[in-house]
């Protein structure tokens, strides 16, 4: 089959022909693709496009086009594959924002004064602003003498509020009469919104094109799917990374977004094993119920990749990726097993949100790295700021033997030993908000007849778990691991993907999407629930290029059994042995 004849190409040029018409009118779109479709060539295409249109009109009235990208790594491929054109102003979401806004010095003054997030620190400094420069760097909140640090988490709020003000939405609209929005699903959502009240459908806006898939839409934060009367929809009809086997059943996922392929003719493989046959005690709680005992969940896949290796799999990490939607599995596998009985919510160590294991991999574990590789400026880079005044050898002595000695407890010692050892060295210092913690949790008075507060009750667990576990975490989190889950695998592809899939997500029972799936109309308070379900299975369905396998380690009731046949084909579908 030639290239030409290829339907999935043929689908992908409609959709192109599509975004060209509307970029020729001035009109707004949203670029729906499916997974594998290829959404970064429309983005890429989108914007040769632009350049060669516009490459005279827009330097001489000091123009550009704005491309928003989701991460850095986005950013960074755009800008290559563009060749870095001076008409293209590529960048993050916040530092796009951040260069909308940091011109407006007085106004921004005012509005940080406002944010309640700074309220204390700006009663230290003396109740008010004053002339101090409003900076963004670091991404960490501060108060010097001349300057304000803004956070992350200021940006896109100081944004949205001076988006309120026709002379800024001008300001806008002079700069960038063309705005792109990369992964369009997962930007904020009062951010889109603040874009639909003020500029969609409003004369003299900028032109925007949204490219995106809201059933990929995994963040909390992000919009999902976009909606407005101004902005036209275009469904990109392609899957240029599955086999015809894989897209069937991704296609009858989806009705709504039917994919072509290369090449109808190609094969590949789909299973769905699952272990209602399993006779023992399944595991309780609000977040576990159903699901296999860690140990027998350990030996099923076991039993299952050998399963697959007879039908011809190679689980080889060069050929096959191993996705975990169970966490307590995964924790056990991956070697952090102590973490997800720590905490009440998984949050706590997977997004980082309790602040020693926000510490711990972000910055220390990152500073230890760089220190065994004698790079110490970029071990105060990854402490989070410029180095300390060094006035003499005793002080760079000091720091090396600090560091050694945590070097050593990092391989043998529990995370409290080595909160205690930094406490005592203060080389490195710890973070206020993990020392706010250190000192609520020993001045507590267990003799006092007072219940200790539940985040008490989890520090105290931390500290006796052994650091290896962190640094297991950190390793995951990294994804340098043959085992992954949620957002590490996002826009990734592999040969053979298996999916294990069970409880213990605070936020997932795919069990239960799996029946409302069956449902005509899913109940409205159920509604976020099915969708941050089903988004995540699609995502982890579409990442295999030749063979799909999934692993249910949760008991499934007959109508979730009765979803998988209808998207898998009842002949895929067989139970695993268990014992």
């Amino acid at each position: 089959m030639t290239e030409a004849d290829s339907p999935a190409v043929a689908a992908s040029r409609r959709a192109l022909e599509a975004m060209y018409a509307c970029l020729e009118v001035g009109q707004s779109f949203r670029l729906e693709a499916g997974a594998g479709a290829g959404k970064t060539y429309s983005l890429i295409k989108a914007l040769q496009f632009l350049i060669e249109r516009n490459h005279q009109s827009l330097p001489k009235r000091s123009q550009q086009i704005a491309c928003i990208t989701f991460t850095n790594v986005a950013r960074n491929e755009i800008a290559a594959r563009t060749d870095r054109s001076p008409l293209i102003y590529c960048e993050t979401n916040h530092a796009f924002c951040w260069a909308l806004i940091s011109g407006f010095q007085k106004p921004l003054r005012a509005l940080v004064e406002a944010l309640p997030a700074w309220k204390d620190r700006i009663e230290e400094a003396g109740g008010s602003l004053g002339k101090r420069a409003i900076e963004y760097s670091l991404g960490h909140r501060s108060i010097r003498d001349d300057r304000v640090s803004l956070h992350h988490d200021d940006v896109l709020p100081l944004t949205i509020s001076l988006m309120e003000h026709a002379k800024f939405r001008r300001m806008i609209a002079d700069r960038f009469p063309i705005i792109l929005v990369d992964e369009y699903q997962d930007t904020d959502n009062d951010w889109i919104e603040a874009i639909k009240t003020h500029f969609l459908g409003q004369p003299g806006s900028p032109l925007f094109g949204f490219f995106g898939d809201h059933w990929q839409k995994i963040y909390g934060a992000g919009c999902g799917k976009l909606e407005h009367a101004a902005v036209t929809e275009i469904g990109k009809e392609a899957n240029f990374r599955s086999i015809k086997t894989v897209v069937d059943c991704l296609n009858r996922m989806r009705p709504a977004l039917r994919q072509f392929v290369e090449d109808p003719e190609a094969v590949g493989q789909v299973h769905v094993f699952h272990t209602n046959d399993w006779p023992g005690q399944r595991q309780k709680g609000a977040h576990w119920a159903g699901d296999l005992p860690s140990d027998v969940g350990h030996a099923t896949l076991g039993r299952v990749k050998t399963l697959l290796e007879q039908d011809g799999w190679d689980l080889s990490p060069d050929h096959t990726k191993i996705l975990m939607l169970t966490h307590r599995l995964l924790a056990s596998e991956q070697g952090y097993s102590s973490l997800p009985a720590t905490f009440r919510y998984n949050e706590a160590f997977t997004k980082k949100e309790h602040p020693h294991i926000a510490f711990f991999v972000d910055e220390l574990e990152p500073a230890c790295d760089a220190f065994a590789a004698r790079k110490f400026g970029a071990m105060f880079e990854a402490l989070g700021g410029s180095p300390p005044s060094l006035r003499s050898h005793a002080d760079k002595a000091s720091w090396n033997g600090a560091m050694t000695q945590l070097m050593a407890l990092r391989e043998t010692g529990t995370v409290g030993q080595i909160i205690d050892h930094l406490h005592a060295q203060r080389r490195p210092r710890l973070p206020e908000a993990v020392e706010k913690r250190e000192r609520e949790l020993r001045v507590f008075d267990k003799t006092a007849g007072e219940e200790m507060p539940p985040a008490l009750e989890e520090l105290e667990k931390l500290r006796e778990v052994s650091y290896a576990e962190i640094k297991a975490l950190r390793k995951y989190l990294d994804g340098h691991s043959p085992f992954e889950t949620k957002h590490g695998v996002k826009g990734a592809e592999f040969e053979n993907v298996l999916v294990v899939i069970g409880r213990g997500w605070n936020q997932y029972n795919f069990g239960e999407m799996l029946e409302l799936a069956s449902v005509q109309a899913v109940p409205a308070g159920k509604a976020a629930m099915y969708e941050r379900n089903r988004n995540l299975f699609y995502v982890a369905c579409s990442r295999p290029k030749r063979r799909l396998a999934l692993l249910f380690t949760q008991q499934l009731s007959l109508e979730a059994l009765a979803t998988l046949g209808r998207w898998f084909g009842a002949d895929t579908i067989r139970t695993v042995p268990t014992m």
